[in-house]
């Protein structure tokens, strides 16, 4: 028996320590970073579950696990970490790293959710690392090469769109993303893209008004989410989670410019220079975790242009006249009247007619409107790229600030927030040249003609505060959000040809104003007792918005007679040049806003949610959301999302959401009206005045008033992981149908509205219309992968993609009154339909591989863009521009622990888009007489070539 006690005593010990480690117990730690500061959001995961938590903000955690079970943590910006519990206690620090899709904050609000454990696709991007290693500094930018389904480009003799980026997610509109910071609605901008480029007809957020230092991360929702977040969701939403670092200096200087072939109007060399500072600090509030985080940066570029040089007539038979007159000292002025003998006279002087030969008027009207461009450009010492437009980059002036605060105000959680920012920007950009031979150009102001210029000063402010906590186990966030965004214009180098030598030659012409004030309630509790986990979230929200389109001075707008009288009436004739052709009134470029167009429109919205989200097993979830709006310009809407998450295998999960949304009109395109100069597919200025829907005019052609957007979406895909690889893959596909999309019209005209266009001192009319059904499809693509090689070498590499197909479908909504007009194609015509659906690349892929070797750090970055056509009405002109591979490499070292140096180039090959063909299949051309060697209305990734950048960036603790 003595014999047997060992071995019983063995099988007591396994016994007793097989049944500690089954023993489900509390685990409780701290989680720090590798500077030993505590970590708050650190998602915590109790692996092979979905059972989780995330710390708070002293980085402590707590959750139920027994001996032998593996935690997940996981952070963005840090390496993963698995780690077995055996104990009560478990701390841990967490090594920075670089992370593409971890952490999840929006698309669902279960607070322990990971990225490939959502039922919809999510990617979480890093913006430290970008910032850090890439070449570009502006929000728009950094995303249009680092996320495949987002598009933007910098738009060229566009108006007020050249200082604004329009944006597309999965190849919608930029009205159909929202925005949302620290997971509140952020505010649009105040500008409504009417002119000829992707994105037309929409209004947008103005993404560029944030510092990128200020920002932590984006998250990506690729997927509809108007039941959970409301209007303009229906492509997705990008939250941006603001910075909460402390104690910690952060100072980024860059500085780039074009090194290319075709810098300088195409003569080459360096052009298009920016400067960027940024900062960023926190200090620590209190001894709970409370902070506040500065962030400021101001930055410049200069503008650049691609345009070689100007192909068509510039100067007339009376041009010459004009310049022999000018030599004479003869008041320029004078020849624009009545005085048929000084014209005689210097027509004499200048060989085109006898001496003392006496013409008439009409007479001279033939001989005179006779080409002479080759002979006064040797005259006057000129060539032909003097009269160049500005087709590329306008000049940007900027400055932002933004803090971020968190002030706990008890040991249990309560917290008070807010963040709060302010931006101002000062863009140049140059419209069409205005060229002497033209009516629209008063030559005794200007002899050899003019570039006007659009001088843009936008400001933007935002503010929000809120206090979150919990009442009887809820968690309750009560918040208030206010933005406004202002865009005012001032148009120099210009004039009123109409008002003849009284014009002034810079003119303020007014501009916009968009104001939006959201208040939220949201409450929530997560069951971890009922089935394996519930979510349970509802709220409300109510929202003021408010547009204004402010005039500007009257000579801006205004036509004038001959003898300067301002035009009232439509029998007042304006003042005429010398051929008889009646000269615009308004400044050139950009006619200012009249007392007419001015007005100030608001309207609210309030709006109840339901959310449930309930793990049944331990491999299927299920999440549903409802949430009812009501605006009252438009009435009650109510929308359903209904998403899924199966566990295949330890590894793998299909996940599946099925959703209804809506997009409201814009306040912006319920009631902007104007007058502006849009130059069609030859380069003649048209000037086209937008009505509202409810004007005369509207009425007259049978244009309907404007109604929400509605859409239908799915979306199936599976997410993986591969342990032993390092590697982690998502692929989803979606589906999504829109009705009623608001589009911007062609350009009507004739004699039933001649009266009320005239009013406008328009030519043409365009309206915002609910014109077409659109249907999007594609497939989006991420593959993430880790490897450590050796002891201090480590290379991570992320292929993501998207192959997306955006198209109209069925008839045309018009009007019976359209119909019967025949005017179904003005209503959406062809331009705008490859707008719609081909302006955009529809395929985008992204291999970027980051390789850190000891102080030393390698950024490589490779984006295929596919292909896109032009966007004109004439079929035979709808040039497709072919796919494209553009090149980022930048080398980083790190000479301390404070200073790294980086530099590297954006586009390292000199990659630019198809040049427009010289001949097309009707025997024309779009390069309009050499204005767009590359086209403006489809562009891939812009005209810049290579951009060659340096950085130096600081952090001090």
């Amino acid at each position: 028996m003595s014999k047997l006690l060992p071995i019983k005593l063995i099988m007591f010990l396994m016994f007793i320590g097989a049944s500690d480690f089954m023993m489900a117990q509390e685990v409780s730690g701290n989680v720090v970073d590798d500077t030993s500061q505590p970590l708050p959001g650190v998602s915590v995961v109790l692996k092979g579950t979905t059972q989780g938590t995330t710390t708070d903000f002293d980085g402590n955690y707590s959750i139920t696990a027994s001996n032998g079970n593996i935690l997940v943590f996981s952070y963005v910006g840090y390496e993963t970490q698995e780690i077995r519990v055996s104990g009560t206690t478990l701390n841990v620090t967490m090594q920075s790293g670089v992370s593409l899709s971890e952490v999840v904050l929006i698309g669902s609000r279960n607070p322990s959710r990971v990225a490939v454990d959502t039922p919809v696709p999510v990617d979480v991007i890093d913006i430290t690392e970008l910032t850090a290693q890439g070449p570009q500094v502006n929000l728009n930018q950094i995303l249009n090469f680092v996320a495949p389904s987002f598009t933007s480009n910098t738009q060229t003799i566009s108006d007020g769109t050249d200082h604004i980026d329009p944006a597309s997610l999965r190849g919608l509109g930029p009205d159909q993303v929202l925005v949302l910071i620290n997971g509140k609605r952020r505010h649009n901008s105040s500008l409504v893209n009417v002119n000829g480029t992707f994105g037309r007809g929409s209004v947008g957020t103005d993404l560029n008004a944030i510092p990128s230092g200020a920002i932590k991360r984006l998250e990506v929702l690729r997927d509809g989410a108007a039941a959970q977040y409301g209007s303009d969701a229906i492509a997705g939403v990008i939250n941006i989670v603001l910075n909460t670092n402390v104690n910690e200096l952060t100072l980024n200087v860059t500085t780039g410019a074009n090194f290319t072939k075709n810098a300088n109007d195409q003569t080459g060399g360096v052009d298009g220079e920016t400067v960027n500072i940024s900062a960023n600090y926190g200090l620590p509030i209190g001894t709970n975790g409370g902070f506040i985080n500065f962030t400021g940066d101001f930055d410049f570029r200069e503008d650049y242009g691609r345009m070689k040089e100007w192909e068509g007539n510039v100067f007339n038979l009376y041009n010459t006249v004009e310049r022999f007159a000018n030599n004479d000292d003869y008041d320029l002025t004078q020849l624009l009247d009545e005085n048929v003998d000084d014209v005689n006279f210097y027509a004499g002087q200048a060989g085109i007619i006898p001496t003392g030969s006496s013409f008439t008027k009409p007479e001279l009207q033939t001989i005179l409107s006779g080409d002479n461009t080759d002979a006064e450009l040797a005259a006057r010492g000129l060539v032909r790229s003097d009269f160049n437009m500005r087709v590329g980059q306008s000049e940007v002036r900027g400055g932002r600030f933004f803090a971020n605060l968190s002030l706990p105000l008890d040991d249990n959680g309560t917290e008070l927030y807010s963040f709060a920012g302010t931006s101002s920007r000062k863009g140049n950009s140059a419209g069409f040249y205005r060229l002497p031979n033209q009516s629209r150009t008063y030559t005794p102001a200007y002899i050899n003609g003019f570039l006007p210029e659009i001088n843009s000063t936008i400001t933007d402010k935002s503010f929000a505060v809120g206090i979150k906590g919990k009442i009887n186990n809820w968690n309750v966030d009560l918040s208030n959000t206010w933005g406004r965004n202002a865009f005012l214009y001032t148009i120099g180098n210009t004039f009123n040809a109409s008002f003849q030598k009284a014009s002034p030659t810079t003119f303020d012409a007014g501009g916009f104003n968009f104001m939006q004030n959201t208040v939220n309630l949201d409450v929530s509790q997560f069951y971890d007792d009922i089935l394996k986990g519930l979510n349970v979230a509802f709220g409300a929200e109510y929202r003021l918005e408010n547009y204004e389109i402010e005039a500007g001075e009257e000579a801006s707008y205004s036509r004038y007679t001959a003898e300067g009288q301002v035009i009232t009436l439509a029998t007042q004739e304006a003042a005429q040049d010398f051929f008889g052709a009646s000269r615009p009134g308004g400044s050139q470029v950009f006619p200012g806003f009249s007392p007419n167009n001015e007005l100030s429109r608001g309207r609210s919205s309030i709006a109840g949610y339901f959310d449930l989200e309930a793990d049944f097993s331990e491999t299927f979830l299920a999440s549903f959301a409802t949430r009812f709006e009501n605006y009252s310009d438009f009435g009650s809407t109510i929308n359903f999302k209904l998403a899924t998450l199966l566990k295949a295998g330890e590894n793998l999960n299909i996940r599946a959401a099925l959703n209804t949304g809506f997009r409201a009109p814009s306040l912006h395109q319920l009631n902007f009206n104007s007058t502006s100069t849009i130059f069609d597919q030859n380069g003649n200025p048209v000037e086209v005045g937008t009505f509202a829907n409810d004007s005369r005019v509207a009425e007259i052609l049978g244009i309907p008033e404007l109604k929400e957007e509605t859409s239908q979406s799915i979306s199936l895909g599976l997410t993986a992981k591969l342990p032993d690889a390092n590697m982690t893959i998502t692929v989803d596909g979606y589906f999504v149908g829109i009705d009623d999309r608001v589009v911007y019209t062609g350009q009507f005209g004739g004699d039933a509205i001649a009266a009320e266009l005239a009013q406008a001192n328009a030519s043409a009319a365009s309206f915002f219309a609910n014109a077409i059904d659109t249907e999007s499809k594609g497939v989006d693509i991420v593959i993430t992968h880790k490897a450590n090689i050796g002891t201090n070498m480590r290379l991570k590499s992320d292929l993501s993609g998207t192959l997306s197909k955006t198209k109209q479908v069925g008839r045309i909504n018009a009007s019976q009154v359209l119909e019967d007009a025949g005017l179904v194609g003005t209503y959406f015509p062809e331009d705008s339909r490859v707008y719609l659906e081909e302006a955009v690349p529809r395929t985008k892929l992204n291999l970027t591989n980051n390789l850190t070797v000891d102080k030393f750090n390698v950024f490589l970055r490779n984006v295929y863009f596919g292909e896109v056509t032009e966007a004109t009405t004439n079929v035979d002109r709808q040039q497709v521009f072919g796919t494209k591979l553009v090149t980022d490499l930048s080398f980083g070292y790190k000479a301390s622990e404070s200073l790294t140096l980086t530099v590297g180039a954006n586009n390292l090959f000199d990659i630019y888009p198809d040049r427009a063909a010289q001949v097309l299949a009707d025997g024309g051309t779009n390069r309009s007489s050499g204005r767009f060697d590359w086209s403006r209305r489809a562009q891939q990734f812009g005209i810049g070539g290579r951009f060659l950048f340096a950085r130096l960036s600081f952090k001090l603790k």
